[in-house]
Parts: structure tokens; sequence; C-alpha cells
């Protein structure tokens, strides 16, 4: 039976209001009563959300906790609304626009997570296209309104996510994105074909006219200076992690924590080839046959090979996993979207299963496996989507809000990073060039720490790093940084120092998350040194659902 008491039934009832005021979320979380809408991202519409979270909170506080579900519940929800509510009180969230996850990403992309089977199905799409214009007002009355409060964000977030929606409008290359969406949309009456082709339309229309704002009206109020600085950076990081964190410390570590695995990378290389650099050794991976893929089909067919084997070879051995969780489906994403891999999660009671979706550049066609073999590990399993879909399925023992709406990069990256090293651990990266890429993945979130800090509060790099010492962060050595000491293929790498410039916080959660599950797991295991079982303390972890990392910290400290 699912949990119920005051505390409980707050957190379910804040799920059915946050659907309700928001579309777009409801369907990213499977629930499918408002997929006929979008998003109000008007002033109002982003007001009438933040009202709804600290009523919430505010009631829920003021319940007594019965037991220790409760008590947890409890912290679970107040630790989240209150992040959430301090970036929206600071005025962060009502003008954001970035070009990964802002409101013109979020209402092109929820169309690829509709299903598409019935006539229903299609009827649904074809009202939700049809409010894709008063969904791109609201976007353009917010991004006015932050204006006015001096709350814009930098021109290159404005000009980058200009060029997004002039690729999914067909403006720069290829068709609309809308107009290609519907062309699966066979045997379906005329009248329903023809409001799909209107909706398309006006999308295509909408998203067309959006370049236009942002580069001309928005572009001219927008800074060009990049870093948010410490006051903001300091609410979103809280926002990511969940977690109090010492900047200083962090971006200390984050240098030692480079230093290490850089230095692993090289011993590596000279196995790989003698002699050889990293980058060297690179190179001579990439020209394996063994490693090679043609065609984006064949991307597909290796990450959905990958993840099967996973998924039965963990099962029963290092993790329990019902059949629920069996279903991965690996995707190519449509065009136009930032470069790498991400994955979507499961809809409460599985009628949606959990997706790995690769974002590639467009007309992509060669791949090679050795760098990405850890990705669908990540994102995959043990990574996210046992993570995700773990605490889908604990209907019985959390609340909807626990299940479906309290995770946190912090800890959904952190432990997708944790499952990359932990493959390694069980003896899944044995190939040098599988190890090689995994390794290099980890430079590069070791990376992410110490340039989203320093980028974003203009730090100075310390002596001894052997780059720019003593010059301060600026995007374009936080560029040359990622792609001379890294192995990362350029182009993400361009595309992630866009990203770290316009979602401040987020880039450090991923090594900051992994060093907590990795030190609760090392201080679990010293407490109880004779009876420690790692499957065990993962079933448990995982069973606990998302939350913040302080919160995390101190639930994962009773194991």
């Amino acid at each position: 039976m699912p949990p119920s008491s005051r505390i409980h039934e707050i957190s379910d009832r804040y799920v059915d209001d946050y659907a309700r005021l928001d579309p777009i979320g409801a369907t990213y979380l499977g629930v499918t009563e408002y997929d006929h809408l979008l998003t109000d991202y008007s002033p109002d519409g982003v007001q009438a959300r933040s009202d709804a979270a600290a009523a919430a909170v505010r009631e829920i506080r003021a319940q007594t906790p019965a037991d220790q579900s409760d008590k947890v519940a409890q912290a679970v929800f107040a630790e989240r609304i209150d992040a959430e509510l301090a970036v929206d009180d600071a005025g962060l969230t009502v003008a954001q626009l970035n070009v990964i996850a802002s409101p013109p990403q979020h209402t092109k992309s929820i169309f690829d997570l509709m299903p598409t089977e019935t006539e229903e199905d299609w009827a649904r799409i074809a009202k939700r296209l049809a409010a894709v214009p008063g969904a791109v007002a609201g976007m353009q009355a917010a991004l006015r309104y932050g204006a006015d409060q001096g709350r814009t964000s930098a021109v290159r977030q404005v000009s980058k996510v200009a060029d997004q929606c002039a690729t999914w409008a067909g403006r720069s290359e290829g068709p609309s994105y809308f107009t290609g969406l519907i062309e699966g949309a066979r045997d379906v009456p005329d009248s329903l074909r023809a409001d799909l082709e209107a909706g398309a339309a006006a999308a295509t229309t909408a998203y067309g006219d959006l370049p236009d704002f942002l580069r001309g009206e928005l572009a001219q109020k927008a800074p060009k200076k990049d870093a948010v600085g410490p006051d903001a950076y300091r609410l979103w990081l809280n926002y990511f992690t969940g977690a109090t964190v010492d900047l200083a410390e962090l971006y200390q570590w984050g240098w030692e924590e480079f230093v290490r695995i850089e230095t692993e990378m090289k011993l590596l290389a000279q196995r790989i080839k003698p002699g050889a650099t990293p980058a060297e050794a690179a190179a001579t991976l990439d020209a394996d046959p063994r490693y090679q893929l043609v065609g984006q089909d064949a991307l597909r067919e290796w990450m959905q090979e990958l993840s099967d084997n996973a998924l039965a070879e963990l099962r029963g051995t290092h993790f329990n996993l019902p059949n629920e969780l069996m279903k991965l489906e690996c995707r190519i994403a449509p065009p136009g979207g930032g470069v790498g891999a991400y994955y979507t999660g499961p809809s409460d009671g599985f009628t949606r299963p959990g997706r790995m979706w690769w974002s590639l550049e467009s007309g992509r066609e060669d791949f090679v496996t050795w760098r990405e073999t850890s990705t669908v590990y990540h994102e995959g399993v043990p990574g996210h989507h046992l993570q995700i879909a773990t605490s889908v399925y604990q209907a019985d023992s959390l609340n909807r809000y626990q299940r479906m709406m309290a995770g946190t990069s912090g800890h959904g990256e952190g432990w997708a990073l944790y499952a990359e090293r932990l493959m390694r651990e069980l003896g899944y990266l044995k190939d040098d060039g599988d190890l090689m890429g995994m390794l290099d993945a980890h430079l590069f979130r070791a990376g992410r720490v110490i340039i989203d800090i320093g980028m974003h509060l203009e730090l100075t790099i310390p002596a001894g790093t052997g780059f720019h010492e003593g010059e301060r962060w600026t995007p374009e050595l936080g560029l040359e940084f990622m792609l001379t000491r890294t192995l990362t293929e350029p182009a993400l790498v361009r595309d992630e120092i866009d990203r770290y410039l316009g979602w401040p916080g987020q880039a450090p959660s991923y090594k900051l998350g992994e060093r907590l599950w990795l030190a609760a797991r090392e201080e679990a295991r010293l407490r109880n040194p004779n009876t420690f079982d790692l499957k065990v303390f993962h079933q448990r972890a995982l069973e606990m659902g998302s939350m913040g990392l302080d919160t995390l910290r101190e639930r994962l400290a009773e194991l």
C-alpha cells in the first residue's frame, strides 16, 4: 500500500497541482491529463507555480511527523521546495534562457515524449501544436519582464538559443521540426490531418519569429558578460545539488581530482601505444576498426545491445531488477539540440518506459564506441535508468513527490558518474579503449568543476597547473582548457562551454555527487566491516528515492 499520512497527502497533492500548472512538466512525469496543453511561461504563470510551491511547503512544515517515513518525506520536500523558491525569489527563474533547459527547449522537446500510436494521440498533439504560439508569447513576455528587472541572460545564451529556434523552425537547414513531427501521422481522418498541419505551421511560424525577437529586441538588453557572480552561483549550486558547499574547497578539490585522473590516463596511454600521449592514444583508438560504427542506425543498435546486456547481466548478481525495469529504449534524438546523450524516465506505472537519447551533430554518420561505452552505463544501467526507475517503482514506500519530483542533479548525475566507476570495479571496462573513454569522461567532469566555478566567479588559475597560471578564467580559456587537456570531441566541448555559462552550478554536481556516494559507501563499509554487502547497500540507497545531497548524506549514514 502507498504511504499514508498528512505529510504524504500534501506531497501527493502538490504533484497534482504542479501537473495542472506545468503541463510540460506533467508530460515529463508521465501524467497525461494535460498532454493537450503547454506551460504558461509568462510572469503570471511563473508566479502561480511559485505561489503553489510556497503554500505547499508552509503546509508541510506545519505537520508533526508521526514516524520515520513522515520525517524523511517532510525533509525531502522542504529542502527541494526551499531551493526552488530561493531561485525564484532572486528573480532568476522568470526570464531564464539557456541552451539546454529553458522554455524554448522544453516546449519543443516535450513532443518527443508524446505517444503517437493512436488517433487520440495525434489529436492531443494537434491541440498542443496549436498552443505553441501562446507558449512562445508567454516566453517573450517573461523575457521582456526580466529585461525590465535587469535579469536578462548573457548575449551568448540569447544568440545560441536563437540559432536553435531557427533550426527547429527550418530557417537554417532542413525542414521544420514540427513539420517532420507530423509526418508520422498516417491513417488519420482528413479533419485531424488538417488540424495537425495547421498546428505544425503555427508552431513553425512561432519558433521562426523567436530568433528575430531574441537577436533584435532582447540581445540589445543582454549583458555581454557570461559570469553570474558568487551570489547567483551559490543559489544555483544549491538548487542543483541540495548541498551547502565551500566553493574554495570545491575548486581546489576539482584541480586535485583532475590531476589524479590525468595522471592515470597518461599511464594508460603508454599501454595503448608505447610513448604516446593521451591524445595520441586516442587517435590510435579512433583509427581502430574494432571501435568504429557507420550510420546512426548502427549507433542506436549498439546502444541498445549494450544496454540490454547490462540489464541482463546485472540482474540478480549485483542489483535486484524487477520486470518493470527491464525495458530501456535507446533512440537518436531529433536534430537541433545540443550534442550528447541524455535520459528520460519512465512514467508512474511504467506505461512509458525509460529512454536513452543520443543527440548528434547534423549529418554525422561516423562514430567510435570506445568514447561512449561508459556513457551508455551512465545513462542506462546501472546509471540513470536503474536509479530513476527504481524510485518510480517504490509506490509502496515513497509518495508521488519522492518518486517523481524530488530529484537533484547532484543526486542523479552523481549516482550515474559513480555507476561508471562501479562498472569498472565490476570488470566491465577491462578493454583499454573503453577504460580510456571512462577516464576521459571523469576527467571532463573534473574539468567542469574547475571551469564552471572558475568562469562564473572569475577566479585565478593557480600555480603549478601548467595552464595560463595566474590568469583569471574566461570562457575562451575554459574552451581552450577542455580542448587541450581532455580527449572530448571538439563539437561537444564547444556545446558544453555554452551550457556551463547558461546553467551555472549544474556542471559541478556530477563530481560533487559522485564524491558523496563514494564517501557514504566507504563509511558504511567501515561501520559494518564484517557484514557490509555492496548489493544491499545499493538497493537500500536507491529505494530511498531522490533528494538533495545534504539530506542524502544524513540518510546514507543510517545504512
